[in-house]
Protein backbone atom coordinates (compact mmCIF):
# COMPACT_ATOMS: atom_id res chain seq x y z
CA UNK A 1 0.00 0.00 0.00
CA UNK A 2 2.79 2.41 0.82
CA UNK A 3 4.19 1.82 -2.66
CA UNK A 4 0.81 1.89 -4.44
CA UNK A 5 -0.66 5.07 -2.96
CA UNK A 6 0.94 8.17 -4.45
CA UNK A 7 0.63 11.86 -3.97
CA UNK A 8 0.10 12.13 -7.71
CA UNK A 9 -3.08 10.04 -7.48
CA UNK A 10 -4.29 12.05 -4.49
CA UNK A 11 -3.64 15.28 -6.40
CA UNK A 12 -5.91 14.07 -9.21
CA UNK A 13 -8.78 13.86 -6.71
CA UNK A 14 -7.90 17.33 -5.45
CA UNK A 15 -8.06 18.64 -9.00
CA UNK A 16 -11.67 17.46 -9.09
CA UNK A 17 -12.40 19.08 -5.72
CA UNK A 18 -10.96 22.37 -6.99
CA UNK A 19 -12.92 22.23 -10.23
CA UNK A 20 -16.15 21.59 -8.30
CA UNK A 21 -15.48 24.56 -6.03
CA UNK A 22 -14.56 26.85 -8.93
CA UNK A 23 -17.82 26.01 -10.68
CA UNK A 24 -19.95 26.63 -7.59
CA UNK A 25 -19.00 29.86 -5.90
CA UNK A 26 -15.49 28.92 -4.80
CA UNK A 27 -16.52 26.92 -1.73
CA UNK A 28 -17.35 23.39 -0.56
CA UNK A 29 -18.88 24.48 2.74
CA UNK A 30 -21.84 23.10 4.67
CA UNK A 31 -25.07 23.34 2.69
CA UNK A 32 -23.48 24.37 -0.61
CA UNK A 33 -23.63 22.67 -4.02
CA UNK A 34 -19.84 22.40 -3.78
CA UNK A 35 -20.15 20.13 -0.76
CA UNK A 36 -22.88 17.99 -2.29
CA UNK A 37 -21.00 17.51 -5.57
CA UNK A 38 -17.71 16.68 -3.85
CA UNK A 39 -19.55 14.02 -1.85
CA UNK A 40 -21.10 12.73 -5.09
CA UNK A 41 -17.65 12.46 -6.69
CA UNK A 42 -16.37 10.43 -3.72
CA UNK A 43 -19.42 8.17 -3.82
CA UNK A 44 -18.98 7.50 -7.54
CA UNK A 45 -15.32 6.64 -7.08
CA UNK A 46 -16.09 4.27 -4.20
CA UNK A 47 -18.98 2.60 -5.99
CA UNK A 48 -16.78 2.07 -9.03
CA UNK A 49 -14.32 0.22 -6.77
CA UNK A 50 -17.06 -2.06 -5.44
CA UNK A 51 -18.06 -0.29 -2.24
CA UNK A 52 -21.65 0.26 -1.17
CA UNK A 53 -21.88 3.84 0.09
CA UNK A 54 -24.29 5.30 2.61
CA UNK A 55 -25.28 8.85 3.44
CA UNK A 56 -25.59 9.37 7.17
CA UNK A 57 -28.01 12.30 7.26
CA UNK A 58 -28.38 14.86 10.05
CA UNK A 59 -29.27 18.51 10.55
CA UNK A 60 -27.07 21.38 11.60
CA UNK A 61 -28.42 24.38 13.45
CA UNK A 62 -27.00 27.51 11.87
CA UNK A 63 -27.22 30.69 13.88
CA UNK A 64 -26.64 34.28 12.84
CA UNK A 65 -26.12 36.89 15.55
CA UNK A 66 -27.87 40.00 14.23
CA UNK A 67 -27.06 42.19 17.22
CA UNK A 68 -24.87 41.75 20.29
CA UNK A 69 -24.34 44.50 22.85
CA UNK A 70 -23.22 44.69 26.48
CA UNK A 71 -23.48 47.57 28.95
CA UNK A 72 -21.74 47.80 32.32
CA UNK A 73 -23.44 50.21 34.74
CA UNK A 74 -25.11 51.83 31.75
CA UNK A 75 -21.92 52.31 29.74
CA UNK A 76 -21.72 50.43 26.45
CA UNK A 77 -18.79 48.05 26.19
CA UNK A 78 -17.03 48.59 22.87
CA UNK A 79 -16.15 46.09 21.59
CA UNK A 80 -18.87 44.15 23.35
CA UNK A 81 -17.54 42.16 26.27
CA UNK A 82 -17.51 38.38 25.86
CA UNK A 83 -19.00 36.18 23.16
CA UNK A 84 -22.54 34.80 22.83
CA UNK A 85 -22.70 31.02 23.04
CA UNK A 86 -23.54 29.30 19.79
CA UNK A 87 -27.17 28.14 19.75
CA UNK A 88 -27.99 30.39 22.69
CA UNK A 89 -31.52 31.71 22.90
CA UNK A 90 -31.81 35.44 22.34
CA UNK A 91 -32.86 38.23 24.66
CA UNK A 92 -35.15 39.99 22.22
CA UNK A 93 -34.37 43.45 20.80
CA UNK A 94 -34.82 45.23 24.14
CA UNK A 95 -32.25 43.06 25.90
CA UNK A 96 -32.12 42.19 29.60
CA UNK A 97 -30.34 43.81 32.51
CA UNK A 98 -29.76 43.15 36.16
CA UNK A 99 -27.21 42.99 38.92
CA UNK A 100 -24.65 40.20 38.83
CA UNK A 101 -25.35 37.30 41.18
CA UNK A 102 -23.22 34.25 41.99
CA UNK A 103 -24.13 30.72 43.08
CA UNK A 104 -23.33 29.54 46.60
CA UNK A 105 -21.38 26.35 45.78
CA UNK A 106 -17.71 26.51 46.74
CA UNK A 107 -16.36 26.49 43.19
CA UNK A 108 -19.00 28.90 41.88
CA UNK A 109 -19.91 26.53 39.04
CA UNK A 110 -23.70 26.71 39.45
CA UNK A 111 -24.41 23.21 38.20
CA UNK A 112 -27.52 22.38 40.25
CA UNK A 113 -30.60 24.16 41.47
CA UNK A 114 -29.28 23.69 45.03
CA UNK A 115 -26.24 25.81 44.11
CA UNK A 116 -28.61 28.78 43.95
CA UNK A 117 -30.34 28.13 47.27
CA UNK A 118 -30.93 31.41 49.10
CA UNK A 119 -29.76 33.56 46.16
CA UNK A 120 -32.27 36.12 44.87
CA UNK A 121 -31.52 35.60 41.18
CA UNK A 122 -34.94 36.53 39.77
CA UNK A 123 -34.51 39.07 36.99
CA UNK A 124 -30.74 39.26 37.53
CA UNK A 125 -27.63 38.21 35.54
CA UNK A 126 -26.05 34.99 36.80
CA UNK A 127 -22.27 34.52 36.66
CA UNK A 128 -20.69 31.07 37.03
CA UNK A 129 -17.26 29.61 36.45
CA UNK A 130 -16.21 26.94 34.00
CA UNK A 131 -16.33 23.54 35.66
CA UNK A 132 -17.01 19.85 35.42
CA UNK A 133 -20.72 20.06 34.56
CA UNK A 134 -22.06 20.92 31.14
CA UNK A 135 -22.97 24.33 29.78
CA UNK A 136 -26.53 23.07 29.41
CA UNK A 137 -26.75 22.18 33.11
CA UNK A 138 -25.37 25.60 34.10
CA UNK A 139 -27.84 27.52 31.95
CA UNK A 140 -30.81 25.41 33.04
CA UNK A 141 -29.90 25.76 36.73
CA UNK A 142 -29.60 29.54 36.43
CA UNK A 143 -32.90 29.66 34.55
CA UNK A 144 -34.59 27.65 37.30
CA UNK A 145 -33.26 30.17 39.83
CA UNK A 146 -35.00 32.93 37.86
CA UNK A 147 -32.00 34.63 36.21
CA UNK A 148 -32.58 36.43 32.92
CA UNK A 149 -29.15 35.66 31.44
CA UNK A 150 -25.99 33.69 32.24
CA UNK A 151 -22.30 34.52 32.02
CA UNK A 152 -19.84 31.61 32.01
CA UNK A 153 -16.34 32.71 33.04
CA UNK A 154 -13.24 30.89 31.87
CA UNK A 155 -10.80 29.85 34.58
CA UNK A 156 -7.95 31.31 32.52
CA UNK A 157 -7.35 34.76 31.08
CA UNK A 158 -8.63 33.78 27.63
CA UNK A 159 -12.09 34.19 26.16
CA UNK A 160 -14.67 31.44 26.21
CA UNK A 161 -16.63 30.90 23.00
CA UNK A 162 -18.95 28.11 24.06
CA UNK A 163 -21.76 26.43 22.21
CA UNK A 164 -24.82 24.34 22.95
CA UNK A 165 -25.65 21.37 20.76
CA UNK A 166 -29.01 22.98 19.96
CA UNK A 167 -31.33 25.68 21.26
CA UNK A 168 -33.20 24.62 24.37
CA UNK A 169 -36.23 26.49 25.71
CA UNK A 170 -35.18 25.62 29.27
CA UNK A 171 -31.99 27.69 28.97
CA UNK A 172 -31.45 31.45 29.15
CA UNK A 173 -29.31 33.78 26.99
CA UNK A 174 -25.70 32.73 27.69
CA UNK A 175 -22.34 34.36 26.97
CA UNK A 176 -18.72 33.48 27.75
CA UNK A 177 -16.05 35.78 29.18
CA UNK A 178 -12.41 35.52 30.23
CA UNK A 179 -11.35 35.14 33.83
CA UNK A 180 -10.08 38.73 33.89
CA UNK A 181 -13.35 40.10 32.54
CA UNK A 182 -15.29 38.14 35.17
CA UNK A 183 -13.05 39.48 37.93
CA UNK A 184 -13.66 43.04 36.76
CA UNK A 185 -17.43 42.50 36.75
CA UNK A 186 -17.47 41.15 40.29
CA UNK A 187 -14.94 43.55 41.80
CA UNK A 188 -17.68 46.00 42.78
CA UNK A 189 -20.89 44.85 44.45
CA UNK A 190 -24.10 45.79 42.67
CA UNK A 191 -22.65 46.02 39.15
CA UNK A 192 -25.53 46.23 36.66
CA UNK A 193 -25.00 44.40 33.41
CA UNK A 194 -27.09 44.73 30.27
CA UNK A 195 -27.02 42.08 27.54
CA UNK A 196 -28.70 42.21 24.14
CA UNK A 197 -28.60 39.20 21.81
CA UNK A 198 -30.74 39.24 18.69
CA UNK A 199 -30.26 36.04 16.70
CA UNK A 200 -31.70 34.12 13.77
CA UNK A 201 -31.58 30.32 13.68
CA UNK A 202 -32.02 28.02 10.69
CA UNK A 203 -31.67 24.25 10.29
CA UNK A 204 -29.48 22.97 7.45
CA UNK A 205 -29.73 19.33 6.30
CA UNK A 206 -26.42 17.66 5.47
CA UNK A 207 -24.74 14.26 5.66
CA UNK A 208 -21.62 12.16 6.20
CA UNK A 209 -20.50 9.72 3.51
CA UNK A 210 -19.76 6.20 4.80
CA UNK A 211 -18.35 3.08 3.16
CA UNK A 212 -16.94 -0.15 4.53
CA UNK A 213 -15.11 -3.18 3.22
CA UNK A 214 -17.13 -6.31 2.47
CA UNK A 215 -14.54 -8.53 4.17
CA UNK A 216 -13.02 -8.54 7.65
CA UNK A 217 -14.39 -9.33 11.08
CA UNK A 218 -17.16 -6.90 12.04
CA UNK A 219 -16.18 -7.37 15.69
CA UNK A 220 -12.78 -5.86 14.80
CA UNK A 221 -13.71 -2.71 12.90
CA UNK A 222 -11.10 -0.07 12.20
CA UNK A 223 -12.49 3.30 11.18
CA UNK A 224 -10.72 6.06 9.27
CA UNK A 225 -12.16 9.51 8.68
CA UNK A 226 -11.55 12.95 7.23
CA UNK A 227 -13.84 15.94 7.12
CA UNK A 228 -15.13 16.84 3.68
CA UNK A 229 -16.49 20.36 4.21
CA UNK A 230 -14.53 23.56 3.72
CA UNK A 231 -15.11 26.91 5.36
CA UNK A 232 -17.30 29.32 3.33
CA UNK A 233 -14.31 31.51 2.46
CA UNK A 234 -12.67 29.05 0.10
CA UNK A 235 -12.35 25.69 -1.59
CA UNK A 236 -10.58 24.07 1.36
CA UNK A 237 -8.18 22.03 -0.75
CA UNK A 238 -5.72 21.48 2.10
CA UNK A 239 -8.37 21.88 4.82
CA UNK A 240 -9.55 19.30 4.33
CA UNK A 241 -9.55 18.22 0.73
CA UNK A 242 -6.09 16.77 1.35
CA UNK A 243 -7.20 14.36 4.07
CA UNK A 244 -10.40 13.49 2.21
CA UNK A 245 -8.56 12.75 -1.04
CA UNK A 246 -5.83 10.72 0.67
CA UNK A 247 -8.49 8.68 2.44
CA UNK A 248 -10.36 8.14 -0.83
CA UNK A 249 -7.25 6.89 -2.62
CA UNK A 250 -6.50 4.58 0.33
CA UNK A 251 -9.99 3.08 0.11
CA UNK A 252 -9.69 2.62 -3.67
CA UNK A 253 -6.36 0.82 -3.45
CA UNK A 254 -7.45 -1.25 -0.44
CA UNK A 255 -10.43 -2.51 -2.47
CA UNK A 256 -7.95 -4.40 -4.66
CA UNK A 257 -6.25 -6.12 -1.72
CA UNK A 258 -8.52 -9.14 -1.37
CA UNK A 259 -9.64 -10.65 1.93
CA UNK A 260 -9.04 -8.59 5.08
CA UNK A 261 -8.86 -9.83 8.65
CA UNK A 262 -10.54 -6.76 10.09
CA UNK A 263 -13.28 -4.65 8.61
CA UNK A 264 -12.35 -1.14 7.48
CA UNK A 265 -14.97 1.60 7.63
CA UNK A 266 -14.33 4.94 5.96
CA UNK A 267 -16.06 8.23 6.74
CA UNK A 268 -16.07 11.64 5.08
CA UNK A 269 -17.50 13.89 7.76
CA UNK A 270 -19.88 16.78 7.16
CA UNK A 271 -20.16 20.00 9.19
CA UNK A 272 -16.77 19.64 10.87
CA UNK A 273 -16.01 23.31 10.38
CA UNK A 274 -19.01 24.34 12.48
CA UNK A 275 -18.08 22.22 15.48
CA UNK A 276 -17.27 18.61 14.54
CA UNK A 277 -21.00 18.06 14.15
CA UNK A 278 -20.95 15.16 11.67
CA UNK A 279 -18.56 12.95 13.62
CA UNK A 280 -20.04 13.79 17.03
CA UNK A 281 -23.53 13.11 15.70
CA UNK A 282 -22.35 9.75 14.31
CA UNK A 283 -20.75 8.68 17.60
CA UNK A 284 -23.73 9.94 19.60
CA UNK A 285 -26.18 7.97 17.45
CA UNK A 286 -24.14 4.80 17.92
CA UNK A 287 -23.90 5.39 21.64
CA UNK A 288 -27.65 5.79 21.93
CA UNK A 289 -28.93 3.28 19.40
CA UNK A 290 -26.20 0.70 18.72
CA UNK A 291 -23.50 0.72 21.42
CA UNK A 292 -22.23 -2.68 20.26
CA UNK A 293 -20.89 -0.96 17.13
CA UNK A 294 -18.70 1.19 19.34
CA UNK A 295 -17.63 -1.82 21.38
CA UNK A 296 -16.48 -3.51 18.17
CA UNK A 297 -14.63 -0.42 16.96
CA UNK A 298 -11.03 -1.07 17.90
CA UNK A 299 -9.48 2.05 16.45
CA UNK A 300 -10.14 5.36 14.67
CA UNK A 301 -7.70 7.12 12.33
CA UNK A 302 -8.11 10.84 11.60
CA UNK A 303 -6.63 12.77 8.70
CA UNK A 304 -7.21 16.52 8.77
CA UNK A 305 -4.83 18.64 6.66
CA UNK A 306 -1.99 16.54 5.25
CA UNK A 307 -0.60 18.82 2.53
CA UNK A 308 0.33 22.04 4.33
CA UNK A 309 2.75 24.26 2.37
CA UNK A 310 4.91 25.23 5.39
CA UNK A 311 4.40 21.83 6.91
CA UNK A 312 5.33 19.73 9.85
CA UNK A 313 4.74 15.98 9.89
CA UNK A 314 2.65 15.71 13.03
CA UNK A 315 1.59 12.43 14.64
CA UNK A 316 -1.09 12.63 17.33
CA UNK A 317 0.64 12.42 20.71
CA UNK A 318 -1.11 9.43 22.27
CA UNK A 319 1.59 8.81 24.87
CA UNK A 320 1.51 12.52 25.78
CA UNK A 321 5.28 12.74 25.67
CA UNK A 322 5.05 16.35 24.45
CA UNK A 323 1.46 17.49 25.08
CA UNK A 324 -0.94 16.68 27.90
CA UNK A 325 -4.34 15.81 26.47
CA UNK A 326 -7.48 17.48 27.91
CA UNK A 327 -9.24 14.10 28.11
CA UNK A 328 -8.41 10.44 28.70
CA UNK A 329 -6.55 8.90 25.76
CA UNK A 330 -7.40 5.18 25.51
CA UNK A 331 -4.28 2.97 25.84
CA UNK A 332 -4.65 1.43 22.38
CA UNK A 333 -3.99 4.85 20.88
CA UNK A 334 -0.30 4.34 21.67
CA UNK A 335 -0.21 1.47 19.20
CA UNK A 336 -1.59 3.70 16.46
CA UNK A 337 0.97 6.40 17.22
CA UNK A 338 3.78 3.84 17.15
CA UNK A 339 2.68 2.45 13.77
CA UNK A 340 3.03 5.92 12.25
CA UNK A 341 6.30 6.80 13.96
CA UNK A 342 7.88 3.41 13.19
CA UNK A 343 6.93 3.82 9.55
CA UNK A 344 8.41 7.31 9.38
CA UNK A 345 11.58 6.14 11.16
CA UNK A 346 11.91 3.28 8.66
CA UNK A 347 11.98 5.70 5.71
CA UNK A 348 14.04 8.41 7.42
CA UNK A 349 11.15 10.88 7.57
CA UNK A 350 11.30 13.34 10.51
CA UNK A 351 8.13 13.70 12.57
CA UNK A 352 6.94 15.57 15.63
CA UNK A 353 4.14 15.11 18.13
CA UNK A 354 0.92 17.02 17.58
CA UNK A 355 -1.59 17.40 20.43
CA UNK A 356 -5.01 15.87 20.91
CA UNK A 357 -6.44 19.37 21.45
CA UNK A 358 -10.07 18.69 20.48
CA UNK A 359 -9.93 20.49 17.15
CA UNK A 360 -10.78 17.60 14.86
CA UNK A 361 -13.03 14.59 14.43
CA UNK A 362 -11.10 12.19 16.67
CA UNK A 363 -12.63 14.00 19.64
CA UNK A 364 -15.96 12.17 19.82
CA UNK A 365 -14.22 8.82 19.42
CA UNK A 366 -11.78 9.53 22.24
CA UNK A 367 -14.63 10.63 24.48
CA UNK A 368 -16.33 7.27 23.99
CA UNK A 369 -13.16 5.28 24.60
CA UNK A 370 -12.19 4.39 21.01
CA UNK A 371 -8.37 4.36 20.55
CA UNK A 372 -7.46 7.05 18.04
CA UNK A 373 -4.58 8.53 16.11
CA UNK A 374 -3.62 10.06 12.80
CA UNK A 375 -1.64 12.70 10.96
CA UNK A 376 -1.69 16.50 10.79
CA UNK A 377 0.72 18.68 8.82
CA UNK A 378 -0.26 21.99 10.41
CA UNK A 379 -2.81 24.81 10.24
CA UNK A 380 -2.54 28.20 11.95
CA UNK A 381 0.31 27.25 14.27
CA UNK A 382 3.54 29.17 13.74
CA UNK A 383 6.54 27.20 12.52
CA UNK A 384 9.38 27.21 15.02
CA UNK A 385 13.08 27.37 14.13
CA UNK A 386 13.40 23.77 15.34
CA UNK A 387 10.59 22.67 13.01
CA UNK A 388 12.18 24.56 10.11
CA UNK A 389 15.44 22.72 10.78
CA UNK A 390 13.60 19.38 10.64
CA UNK A 391 11.20 19.97 7.75
CA UNK A 392 12.47 23.01 5.84
CA UNK A 393 10.15 25.91 5.17
CA UNK A 394 10.07 29.27 6.95
CA UNK A 395 10.13 29.77 10.69
CA UNK A 396 7.83 32.48 11.99
CA UNK A 397 5.08 31.83 9.42
CA UNK A 398 1.97 29.64 9.84
CA UNK A 399 2.19 26.00 8.79
CA UNK A 400 -0.57 26.86 6.33
CA UNK A 401 -0.64 30.60 5.55
CA UNK A 402 -3.85 30.04 3.54
CA UNK A 403 -5.73 28.38 6.40
CA UNK A 404 -9.46 29.25 6.29
CA UNK A 405 -9.00 31.72 3.44
CA UNK A 406 -9.77 31.88 -0.27
CA UNK A 407 -6.09 31.05 -0.83
CA UNK A 408 -6.58 27.43 0.25
CA UNK A 409 -6.42 26.21 -3.33
CA UNK A 410 -4.74 23.41 -5.26
CA UNK A 411 -1.68 25.53 -6.08
CA UNK A 412 -0.96 25.97 -2.38
CA UNK A 413 -0.88 22.28 -1.44
CA UNK A 414 2.61 20.81 -1.08
CA UNK A 415 2.65 17.70 -3.33
CA UNK A 416 5.79 16.30 -1.69
CA UNK A 417 4.42 16.26 1.84
CA UNK A 418 1.10 15.02 0.52
CA UNK A 419 2.89 12.07 -1.08
CA UNK A 420 4.66 11.14 2.16
CA UNK A 421 1.50 11.48 4.24
CA UNK A 422 -0.63 9.50 1.78
CA UNK A 423 1.81 6.59 1.78
CA UNK A 424 1.88 6.60 5.59
CA UNK A 425 -1.92 6.60 5.67
CA UNK A 426 -1.96 3.61 3.33
CA UNK A 427 0.64 1.74 5.38
CA UNK A 428 -1.05 2.15 8.75
CA UNK A 429 -4.58 1.62 7.44
CA UNK A 430 -3.60 -1.63 5.75
CA UNK A 431 -1.57 -2.83 8.73
CA UNK A 432 -4.60 -2.48 10.97
CA UNK A 433 -6.88 -4.08 8.38
CA UNK A 434 -4.76 -7.24 8.07
CA UNK A 435 -2.78 -7.48 11.31
CA UNK A 436 -4.73 -9.28 14.05
CA UNK A 437 -1.94 -8.94 16.67
CA UNK A 438 -2.09 -5.18 16.23
CA UNK A 439 -5.69 -5.24 17.38
CA UNK A 440 -6.62 -8.28 19.43
CA UNK A 441 -4.23 -7.76 22.33
CA UNK A 442 -1.50 -10.25 21.36
CA UNK A 443 1.08 -7.72 20.25
CA UNK A 444 4.35 -8.53 21.95
CA UNK A 445 5.28 -4.92 22.71
CA UNK A 446 2.24 -4.46 24.97
CA UNK A 447 0.80 -1.68 22.87
CA UNK A 448 -2.02 -3.54 21.14
CA UNK A 449 -5.21 -1.62 20.56
CA UNK A 450 -7.64 -2.21 23.38
CA UNK A 451 -11.38 -2.17 22.83
CA UNK A 452 -13.31 0.95 23.80
CA UNK A 453 -14.80 1.62 27.19
CA UNK A 454 -18.05 3.51 26.74
CA UNK A 455 -17.93 6.52 29.02
CA UNK A 456 -21.08 8.46 28.21
CA UNK A 457 -22.61 10.96 25.79
CA UNK A 458 -20.68 13.71 24.09
CA UNK A 459 -23.12 16.62 24.14
CA UNK A 460 -22.85 19.95 25.96
CA UNK A 461 -19.69 18.95 27.79
CA UNK A 462 -17.20 21.10 29.68
CA UNK A 463 -15.01 23.37 27.59
CA UNK A 464 -11.57 22.27 26.49
CA UNK A 465 -8.89 24.96 26.51
CA UNK A 466 -10.62 27.73 24.66
CA UNK A 467 -13.37 27.99 22.05
CA UNK A 468 -15.88 25.25 22.61
CA UNK A 469 -18.74 23.46 20.91
CA UNK A 470 -20.46 21.18 23.39
CA UNK A 471 -17.17 21.47 25.21
CA UNK A 472 -14.87 20.94 22.22
CA UNK A 473 -12.95 23.43 20.15
CA UNK A 474 -14.16 24.20 16.63
CA UNK A 475 -12.72 22.14 13.81
CA UNK A 476 -9.64 22.60 11.67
Amino acid sequence: MAQSITGEAVMRHLEQFQAIADAHGGSRALGTPGYALTAQYIEQQLQGAGYTTKRDEFEVVSQEILKYAVTVDGITSAPAMGVPFGATVGTGPDGVDGTIVRPVDLAGEGCRASDWAGVDAVGEIALVTLGACSFLEKSMAAATAGADALIVANTADVGLAGEFSEQDALTIPTIGVSGTQAAALTATAGTVLGITIVERTTRIPTFNVLAETSTGHRTNTVMAGAHLDSVPAGAGINDNGSGSAALLETALVLAKSGELNNQMRFAWWGAEEVGLVGSINYVGELLQNDPSELEHMVGYLNFDMVGSPNHIMGVYDANQSSYAAPLVVPPGSLRIEKLFTDYFDSIGQPWVDTPFDGRSDYFGFLLTGVPSGGLFTGADGIKTPAEAALFGGTAGLPHDPNYHTAGDRLANVDPAVLDVAARAIGFVTTTLAIDDPAIDGSATDGSAIAGPAIVGPVANGPAVNGPAINGVAPGN
